[in-house]
C-alpha cells in the first residue's frame, strides 16, 4: 500500500498534468478559430476551380490532352503521399490517416501494384517506415513552418511533378483528414496525379451556353492543371491544420477530465490511508494509557 507522502506526490503531479493539458486545450481551442475559418474560405475558390476544370477536360481529350490529365497510360506504379502533422497530443489525428494509407497499400499490393511513399510531417514516419522500409521515395520537412501556407504546397506539388516527370510513378494519392467539427475529423483519400476530370455539378449541366476559350483549351488546361494540384493540396494541409486543433482540443478535454478523476480517486485513498494512520496512533495511545 503506498504510504501518505507517495500519495501526496502522486496527486501534486496529477494536479500539474491537468494544468498542462488544460493550457494545451484552451490553447487548441484559440488556434482552431483561425485553422477552421481559413479552412472553409478555402474550399469556394477550389470548388469553383474544379467545376472550371470539369468543363475544359470535357473539350480535351486524345493526344493533344496535358500529360497530368491524361496520364502515363500505366496504372502499376503508385505513390501515396501521407500528410501528417509534426506534434502529437492530438488522439488518433495522425494514426487514423496513417492507417488509411497502410489499408490502401495492402490493397494495391493485393493486386500486385509497385507502391511508395512520399511523407509529408514527422508524426506518420515511423509507423511506416517500419511496415515498409524500402518503400520510401522522399519525405518533405515541415518542422520549422508554424502554419501550413501555400509555398508549402507549391513545394510539395514541384516535387511531386518533377517525379512524375522522371517516370518514377504513374499515379499518387494524397491521403489527409479533412475536418467536419471539433469532434470529428474524416481520413481522406484523393487521386491528384493525374488528375481526375472534375464532375461536373447540376449548375454546370444545366448550363448550356457555349463557351470560347482564348488561347485554346490544352493551353489553358497545360497552365490551370499546376495551379488546380497546387489548390489540392494546399487544401489539404488546411484541412489537417483545422483537424488537428479540433482532435487536440478534444483529447486535451478528455484528458484533463481523467486528471480531475484520478485526482478525486487519489483524494478518497489518501483520505482513508490518513484517517486509517490516525485510528491507528489513537489505539496505540489508548492501549499505552490502560497499561499504566
Amino acid at each position: 500500500m503506498a504510504s501518505l507522502k507517495e500519495l501526496k506526490g502522486r496527486i501534486n503531479s496529477v494536479k500539474s498534468t491537468q494544468k498542462i493539458t488544460k493550457a494545451k486545450q484552451m490553447v487548441a481551442a484559440a488556434k482552431l478559430r483561425k485553422a477552421q475559418a481559413a479552412a472553409e474560405a478555402a474550399r469556394p475558390y477550389a470548388t469553383r476551380l474544379g467545376a472550371v476544370m470539369a468543363s475544359l477536360a470535357t473539350k480535351v481529350t486524345g493526344d493533344s490532352a496535358p500529360k497530368l490529365l491524361a496520364g502515363t497510360g500505366r496504372d502499376q506504379r503508385h505513390l501515396l503521399v501521407v500528410a501528417n502533422s509534426d506534434k502529437g497530443l492530438a488522439g488518433a489525428f495522425n494514426s487514423n490517416i496513417v492507417r488509411a494509407a497502410l489499408l490502401k497499400a495492402r490493397e494495391l499490393k493485393a493486386e500486385g501494384k509497385d507502391v511508395s511513399f512520399y511523407l509529408v510531417g514527422r508524426k506518420g514516419r515511423a509507423p511506416i517506415r517500419r511496415a515498409h522500409p524500402s518503400n520510401i521515395a522522399q519525405m518533405f520537412d515541415t518542422t520549422d513552418v508554424r502554419d501550413p501556407g501555400y509555398a508549402q504546397a507549391e513545394q510539395i506539388v514541384a516535387e511531386l511533378m518533377d517525379m512524375y516527370e522522371a517516370d518514377k510513378f504513374d499515379v499518387a494519392h494524397l491521403f489527409f483528414s479533412k475536418f467536419k467539427s471539433a469532434l470529428t475529423q474524416e481520413p481522406t483519400r484523393l487521386q491528384i496525379i493525374p488528375v481526375p476530370a472534375p464532375a461536373k455539378t447540376a449548375v454546370d449541366t444545366a448550363n448550356t451556353a457555349a463557351v470560347e476559350y482564348e488561347p485554346d483549351e490544352e493551353e489553358i488546361l497545360a497552365e490551370l492543371l499546376p495551379r488546380y494540384l497546387k489548390t489540392q493540396v494546399f487544401g489539404a494541409l488546411l484541412e489537417n491544420a483545422a483537424s488537428e486543433q479540433g482532435a487536440s482540443m478534444t483529447a486535451m478535454d478528455n484528458a484533463t477530465r481523467n486528471a480531475g478523476e484520478l485526482i478525486n480517486k487519489l483524494t478518497i485513498q489518501y483520505n482513508r490511508s490518513r484517517q486509517a494512520a490516525i485510528t491507528t496512533e489513537l489505539i496505540e495511545i489508548i492501549a499505552g494509557a490502560e497499561a499504566l
